[in-house]
Formats: structure tokens, sequence, C-alpha cells
């Protein structure tokens, strides 16, 4: 039987490196995240969402605390949450390698406003929007659970954006 005290004594820069090796050969979906507060409306690339029930259904988004989209959510009661297939990674770009500080994304691409006047984005084939149950902060991402309310979804999506498709791009803010 093999020492496991050897993992158990191991130092903490060896777990720490052992968690980025196993998270860097995962290959998530990305996300495109929108919401609204007010007048204000903003959207940023999301790479931390998961479904986190069936029932009642959750799913929860991490927004990092340092851009735009964080600063308008936190005023919002509701998000929207995009799937993009690898057609569109353009858009995907757009709202990841550029800021709400700088620029009006949205007048840079194809929208509509959804329900509750949350901005939908054109070139979604799949999207589904939320209210906002709870704010957690987890270091430097804000978790927003959602209860998700309405959507579209079609029967096949093809193939989804995926971390590997942006790896390389250049964030419009700091993690």
């Amino acid at each position: 039987m093999a020492d496991r005290t050897r993992d158990i004594d191991a130092p903490k820069r060896d777990a720490c490196q052992a968690f980025e090796d196993v998270v860097a050969l995962l290959n998530y979906p990305m996300f495109v995240v929108t919401t609204r507060s007010e007048d204000e409306m903003s959207g940023c690339l999301v790479g931390f969402a998961s479904q986190v029930s069936i029932n009642p259904p959750r799913f929860l988004v991490g927004l990092s605390n340092k851009n735009h989209t964080f600063s308008v959510a936190s005023h919002a009661e509701r998000l929207a949450v995009h799937l993009l297939t690898r057609d569109h990674v353009a858009l995907a770009t757009l709202f990841g390698a550029q800021t709400g500080d700088e620029i009006d994304k949205f007048a840079r691409c194809d929208w509509h406003p959804g329900p509750h006047g949350l901005p939908i984005l054109d070139d979604s084939p799949a999207w589904f929007s939320g209210r906002i149950l709870e704010r957690l902060e987890l270091g430097d991402h804000v978790a927003f659970l959602l209860a998700p309310e309405t959507g579209s979804a079609p029967d096949d999506l093809g193939q989804l954006v995926t971390f590997s498709d942006v790896r390389d791009l250049e964030p419009g803010h700091e993690a």
C-alpha cells in the first residue's frame, strides 16, 4: 500500500500547482453574461459558471470583482446567460477582451431587449435569464446565484465556444 502521509505533508505550493495543472486540463464552456441596472447595461465573457441544483433549478455565475459587469450586476436584479457557438468567437472576443469602462459593447453587436429589459445577444443560439437570489464573495470573484426564469434553446447547439477557443485573449480587466 502506498504511503499516504506524503500527500498530507506535501508543501502547500505543490497542492496549488497540482490544482492549476488539473484545471489547465479542463475545457469549460464559456458564457457571455449580460445585465442591466436602471439605464446601464453591461456584459462580459465568463468561464466560472455551472448548474448547481436540479430542483429547484439554480445556476451559479462567477464575476470578477474588478470588471464593469460586476459593478452593474451588483445593483441588478437579474442576469442573462448566453451560450455561443464557435461561429461566434468574435462575439466572445468582444465581451472578453474589451471593457465596458471604455467602450459600449452593445453598439458593436446585434442584441434586443429581453425579459425585464435585459440585453439578449441575437447571435446566441441559447440563453436564459434568471433572478439573482444571492451574491457570495469567493476571493477575486463574486458568485451570483440565479433562479432561471425564461430563455430559449434549440434542439442542437453545435460546437460551443470553450476555454481553449479564448485562452489567448487579453482580458479587458485583470481577473
